[in-house]
């Protein structure tokens, strides 16, 4: 008896460093900052901070937008995978619901990001931005999403001073607001397709 006793607070035990580790932005459990960036599973709990940048909700967005000095939206959230148990011959058309007015980046905040990937993104941002450093710059990708977290992160580093971070992602905004089906950055994709003649 003392025995099971025993295992069951070893299994409680392991299961509560299990939470310490995924601890959702809303979650009574702090989840520390990385010292860099995360590198971990993209989907989990994320920490109610990042040092460098606001941490923001809808409303506080919503004002934002509505304010003089627009904000440049970044979306980082990856594409839908078609379903491996997609019926063949059928079109396989996703959309992707987002914030209206944000530039799509797909995986913009995968950590390890390579380096050809991680110089378009600053360079897009400096393009979106004006090369205003200062410029509102509003990172999302989905609650619980650990790539906007690092994308946020990434400019931090880089010297923006306007970053935003809204941990609440597009699930956050659509439950009081509109969404539109957003298509790729452009220049992003055409920088991920393979090249003719490779």
């Amino acid at each position: 008896m003392a025995r099971l006793i025993l295992i069951g607070r070893l299994a409680a035990a392991l299961a509560a460093i299990g939470c310490l580790a995924a601890a959702p932005a809303d979650s009574p459990v702090n989840v520390p900052e990385p010292e860099g960036l995360y590198a971990g599973p993209p989907k989990g709990y994320t920490p109610q901070t990042l040092t460098g940048a606001a941490v923001i909700d809808a409303e506080k967005l919503a004002a934002l937008m509505a304010g003089p000095d627009k904000p440049v939206l970044i979306d980082v959230a990856a594409p839908d995978r078609k379903p491996s148990n997609f019926p063949a011959g059928r079109l396989w058309l996703p959309v992707h619901p987002s914030i209206p007015g944000s530039v799509w980046m797909p995986e913009a905040g995968a950590e390890p990001l390579a380096p050809e990937r991680e110089a378009l993104f600053y360079a897009r941002v400096a393009e979106l931005t004006g090369g205003d450093p200062a410029k509102p710059v509003v990172v999302f990708c989905h609650v619980e999403c650990w790539g906007s977290w690092n994308a946020a992160k990434r400019l931090v580093r880089k010297g923006y001073t306007g970053v935003r971070w809204f941990p609440e992602g597009v699930e956050g905004w659509q439950e009081t607001h509109e969404t539109t089906a957003l298509r790729e950055d452009p220049v992003w994709k055409a920088a991920a397709e393979p090249q003719a003649g490779r």
